[in-house]
């Protein structure tokens, strides 16, 4: 693989796994402006470690509550970190059912650039209206188990390709009334257990194919993975203390334009 192929598609998953943008829509429109192969499970699974990585270190305080939570549970104390763990569970158990219930062969039917289109069209129109008609005066620490579930249903939802893991579950906590930077941070939570889950199930998949050399390639994607995720996540939290997810909506709205104006072959 050439390095220019690696260094883009890495930036480009690290960016936009976090953005309610869709990551899936950008890298299926990285091949088709550069007319490049695909780039191989070996470097899915690379840069998906580097974006988990990301999320873990910015949200390290996080990580640890959680930890620490999970400690007193088990010595029968049950406190706001143990709440927060117990918080990203439940958002992740509908994501996890539904992943082993559903169709491999219908979700490959989903891989058409039209659906992703419309998919990238139309929810991030979704989270326009959410943004927008939405209260913002709940935080974190008002969020419920009944929240959780709701923003773990709409994540299953992500499991069709353009509807974007972080957007659906923002869409979902604003939708609740949960301010912008509590509803960001809460669907990067969520993220940690779905990355994680589908970085084993591919990691499983190379190591019965034993493709599982670490080349000088695949930790430079894995690395520029990590940066560019890092960056995007600090970029966007500092962006939604003080606006609005519409940025993030016009820019939706014009990449599926594009995609559908490609999948309808409208471009001449």
């Amino acid at each position: 693989m050439a390095m220019i192929h690696l260094v883009v598609l890495a930036i480009v998953q690290g960016v936009t796994e976090f953005l309610p943008i869709s990551s899936s829509a950008h890298l299926i429109l990285v091949p088709i402006v550069f007319g490049w192969p695909d780039q191989g499970l070996l470097v899915d699974v690379a840069v998906h470690v580097g974006t988990l990585g990301a999320v873990m270190v910015y949200f390290w305080r996080d990580v640890v509550a959680m930890a620490a939570g999970m400690f007193d549970l088990v010595r029968g104390r049950l406190t706001a970190h143990g709440v927060l763990l117990g918080l990203v569970i439940i958002g992740t158990l509908p994501i996890v059912v539904a992943g082993f219930l559903m169709d491999g062969r219908l979700m490959e039917s989903f891989r058409d650039i039209r659906v992703i289109g419309w998919t990238t069209l139309g929810f991030g129109i979704l989270l326009y209206v959410a943004d927008r008609f939405a209260g913002t005066r709940r935080t974190m620490s008002d969020l419920r188990s009944r929240d959780a579930v709701l923003i773990g249903l709409a994540q299953v939802l992500a499991l069709i390709p353009g509807t974007s893991r972080s957007g659906i579950t923002m869409t979902a906590a604003r939708m609740l009334g949960i301010d912008r930077a509590a509803a960001a941070r809460f669907a990067l939570l969520l993220s940690m257990p779905a990355i994680l889950g589908a970085g084993v199930l591919q990691g499983a998949d190379l190591y019965t194919a034993g493709d599982t050399e670490l080349t000088g390639a695949v930790i430079t994607a894995m690395v520029l993975a990590f940066g560019a995720a890092l960056a995007a996540i600090a970029a966007m939290m500092a962006w939604l203390r003080r606006a609005t997810f519409t940025p993030f909506v016009v820019y939706r709205v014009v990449l599926g334009v594009i995609l559908l104006a490609i999948g309808y072959d409208l471009l001449g």
